[in-house]
């Protein structure tokens, strides 16, 4: 129980202001450092987690001294992105529009700078 890679339940201990020490099940005591609690930046730990929260970790390694590194985000299952049809098309019709609207301020300023095409 708690090799590395595998993801199992545990209890936080302790909260620092660099992570969260976690028992797991077989009485073996980890730590799961603050880049590791969830997706994103976390600034505080005690945002995301509290003593006595059961959490799914999964299983880094061991440091040189033996001590269980722990992973909260890795446990998370992945984020699907889903995106519509529909979604896609109206992005795709908000960025046409803009680049064309940008070309055109292009296309005037060039006019503007270079005497705006006429005859002098």
């Amino acid at each position: 129980m708690g090799e590395q890679g595998e993801i199992i339940e545990g209890v936080v201990e302790g909260i620092t202001n660099f992570g969260a020490f976690v028992k797991l099940a077989d009485g073996r005591k980890g730590l799961v450092h603050i880049s590791e609690v969830a997706r994103g930046f976390v600034k505080d730990v005690n945002e995301y987690l509290a003593v006595g929260d059961q959490v799914q970790i999964k299983v880094l390694g061991a440091d040189e001294n033996g001590r269980l590194r722990l992973s909260i985000k890795q446990a998370l299952a992945p984020e699907e992105r889903v995106v519509s049809q529909q979604d896609f098309d109206e992005t795709l019709a908000k960025f046409i529009k803009q680049s064309e609207e940008r070309q055109l301020d292009l296309k005037r300023s060039i006019r503007k700078k270079c005497g705006g095409g006429r005859g002098r």
